[in-house]
């Protein structure tokens, strides 16, 4: 964060100060709402969860050096007290953008927001000094949390905007207005939530209406390829660029195809030039992801060819997201089980599909471990029958169901499809996947698991790959409870 006085702080959240005894000391550190994470010269944000009272852990927090806390009641330990620390720490993030010269990229969607958001990240990094979220900090918390980090050095802030309702990106998008807002795609996420994929386009289009016009520098980078997403055009002010392999978009990705490992190959085209492509992330999915990001950088000024590179050698950042891990006897674990839904469980079994090809040259299976996909209302019920039935179809050699009712669906949709009935099993809990896929899975084998994030599946991945869970860090999307 810029450096700020408490004295200004407390101005720009509305907030009156007690026990300090200074308000002209300055917060020179990070803005963290864990006390663990406590630096010198910090501000602690004291959250009242369901769980945990952020309030009982004040003292502590400055004992560990934390300047100030901003919370909802005087403390006895210097602190800025609001009536509501949730909108305070909005409205603080509001007062650091409007005093930053970094161009803001937004971006929401139904799928795939986080791997875009860290190929965009990636590449206009190489451009200027870039801040971006860690996993899915995209909710009213976590997005002015990650605004906050950004200081006088950075020149690109990019934010990922979730929604579980109507209003929401128009919430977040007055926490931190953007000059730049993509919409990767209108998909069946949460759709329980927000009653249909209509419902869930008028949300997702709030992102463009905040942009500025096209005469202020207003960009929306839209998805030709969803008829929903295109559509928004026609809901902003600012100049449109469209993304996508129609003949449509200015940045478009042709002969698009899929190596042995899975990775897409195409050449890209974007209105600078053309260069070729060879992503290291699986999935065919993730061509639209790419696009998405080269549309952005290329509105910032980079060149076909680096954008070309600096694609190619982009990487996954965010954990559990087709995470491959190769075992040394020759299984692959693909571990993409922070979150899913129909869209995202149908690209994930695919590159399944793609990746076991070469796999079965060698005499691999394909093993896809999913478990329920949650807040689907009355379409659950369709929705996991679909993706059991797609299993089969892309001749996935075992579905392993794991869980309730959900898991039941899906791999009664996959028994229904099959021919023999022995293409699927389903497995109570996570503890019998496990005990499973011990005892069959054999080298050469692709072993996807995949689940909704309350599912808890990534225990299974971490069991196959010999970590224990939260053995690759500690996930703060998961504690944000990030919204899509």
């Amino acid at each position: 964060m810029i450096p700020l006085t408490l004295a200004e702080i407390a101005q720009a959240v509305g907030g009156s100060m007690h026990d300090i005894p200074d308000s002209a000391v300055r917060v020179t550190g990070p803005v963290v709402r864990d006390s663990r994470e406590v630096a010198k010269g910090a501000l602690f944000v004291a959250f009242a969860g369901e769980r945990v009272d952020g309030h009982d852990f004040a003292a502590a927090a400055v004992a560990e050096g934390a300047v100030v806390v901003l919370a909802a009641r005087p403390l006895g330990v210097p602190a800025i007290v609001v009536d509501d620390v949730q909108a305070a720490l909005g409205r603080l993030a509001r007062h650091v953008i409007e005093h930053l010269g970094a161009t803001v990229v937004a971006l929401t969607g139904s799928a795939g927001k986080t791997s875009t958001k860290d190929l965009i990240a990636q590449l206009l990094d190489r451009i200027a000094p870039t801040v971006w979220p860690e996993g899915s900090l995209n909710n009213e918390i976590g997005l002015p949390l990650t605004a906050l980090r950004a200081d006088a050095a950075t020149r690109h802030l990019v934010l990922e905007m979730g929604a579980r309702g109507i209003g929401h990106i128009r919430y977040l998008t007055g926490l931190t207005p953007p000059r730049i807002g993509v919409v990767l795609n209108v998909g069946t996420a949460h759709i329980g939530e927000f009653g249909g994929k209509e419902q869930i386009a008028q949300a997702k289009g709030e992102l463009v209406e905040a942009l500025p016009a096209a005469e202020q520098g207003g960009v929306a980078v839209l998805n030709a390829d969803d008829p929903l997403v295109r559509a928004m055009s026609s809901r902003t002010k600012a100049r449109v660029v469209f993304f996508g392999e129609s003949e449509q978009a200015q940045v478009r990705a042709e002969n698009v195809r899929l190596n042995e490992r899975g990775q897409a190959v195409f050449s890209l085209r974007t209105p600078t030039g053309c260069a070729d492509v060879t992503l290291r992330l699986y999935g065919e999915h993730h061509v639209s992801n790419a696009l998405a990001a080269a549309a952005v950088a290329s509105e910032l000024g980079m060149p076909a060819g680096e954008i070309a590179s600096g694609l190619s050698a982009a990487g996954p950042l965010s954990q559990w997201r087709m995470e491959v891990t190769e075992r040394p006897d020759g299984v692959t674990v693909v571990n993409d089980a922070y979150n899913a839904n129909p869209d995202s469980m149908r690209a994930a079994l695919r590159a399944l599909a793609a990746m076991g090809r070469s796999a079965e040259a060698r005499g691999g299976r394909t093993w896809a471990v999913l478990g329920a996909m949650a807040e689907l209302g009355e379409q659950s019920f369709a929705e996991h029958d679909a993706v059991g039935r797609l299993a089969v179809r892309l001749n996935v050699s075992k579905l392993v169901a794991v869980g309730g009712i959900e898991a039941a669906w899906l791999q009664m949709g996959a028994y229904n499809e099959g021919s023999w009935g022995e293409e699927s099993v389903h497995v109570s809990d996570a503890e019998a996947a496990i005990g499973l896929l011990r005892t069959q899975v054999r080298p050469g084998d692709v072993v996807l698991v995949k689940a909704s994030r309350s599912i808890g599946l990534e225990t299974v991945a971490l069991a196959l790959t010999g970590q224990a869970p939260g053995g690759s860090g500690t996930d703060a999307a998961a504690r944000e409870g990030a919204a899509r």
